[in-house]
């Protein structure tokens, strides 16, 4: 095994998705992962895109290449984040989608739009879902607010269970329903009202706050109480989240019925 080809494998895993632009910045030409085709050390997905072969690629393997080689910064947000830490009672399946979170302006390149499972084997492809969000203006900070989660083996940034059901409640309607984001919301009762306080401080976005009190009220959330409204942005003028809903008075907002409390 010469040395390039063994640097290569050392610094690789089967499964993973390799860009050819890494490679060159390695010392690895197009015609030298040519002859590694041939020699079936990689499979080509397409231009400029590898698989190593040894096991299915999976989606975890495309965006810690857009990470670690595309140099993207780019994360796992709101359901997909929640789902991978427990806290959902949907299982994350191929045919559920993934959220990702993308600095504004950033646009994904086309290999990953169209990344299909199990590339490397060629049978079975399918193609994950990429609910992709921009983190714009009205995103809170995400300063204290990211982790590491471990994904079959591969380590990925994410957001933590604040900023996570933050960015769900945000969603609402577009990605998820109201009321899985509730069913959701209901499990996080030991969420750190100094994380929620600095989160809830640094968002501009109305909807996402008023949502947050509103469920941590209708919950009656152990760490409610110890969140300092007065601080927070939460604008005025009513609120649509849903079609046909009623309005919550306190924070002027229209969610389904049930969740309007009886005096």
């Amino acid at each position: 095994m010469t040395s390039k080809l063994n640097w290569l494998m050392s610094n690789t895993n089967p499964g993973g998705v390799i860009l050819q632009s890494w490679l060159s910045a390695h010392d690895i030409s197009s015609q030298l992962a040519k002859k590694y085709v041939q020699s079936n050390w990689l499979v080509k997905l397409r231009s400029g895109v590898y698989v190593r072969p040894g096991r299915p690629s999976q989606w975890q393997d495309a965006v810690y290449c857009l990470i670690s080689q595309d140099k993207t910064q780019v994360r796992l947000i709101g359901l997909t984040s929640l789902t991978l830490q427990g806290k959902s009672q949907y299982l994350q399946s191929r045919s559920q989608s993934i959220w990702l979170g993308v600095p504004p302006k950033v646009v994904l390149p086309r290999w990953f739009r169209g990344f299909s499972e199990n590339s490397s084997e060629k049978v079975g492809n399918e193609e994950p879902k990429w609910n992709v969000i921009n983190m714009g203006k009205n995103q809170p900070s995400i300063e204290n607010n990211l982790i590491e989660l471990d994904v079959s083996g591969t380590h990925l940034p994410a957001s933590n269970l604040e900023l996570a059901i933050f960015e769900v409640l945000d969603a609402i309607p577009k990605l998820i329903s109201f009321d899985h984001a509730a069913e959701l919301f209901q499990g996080l009762v030991n969420l750190s009202p100094r994380k929620i306080q600095s989160l809830l401080q640094s968002s501009n976005s109305i909807k996402a706050n008023r949502l947050f009190l509103f469920l941590a009220d209708f919950y009656q959330m152990p760490w409610r109480e110890r969140l300092d409204d007065s601080k927070i942005d939460l604008g005025s003028g009513n609120r649509k989240i849903v079609s046909g809903g009623k309005l919550d008075k306190r924070y002027q907002i229209t969610v389904p019925e049930k969740f309007i409390r009886r005096n």
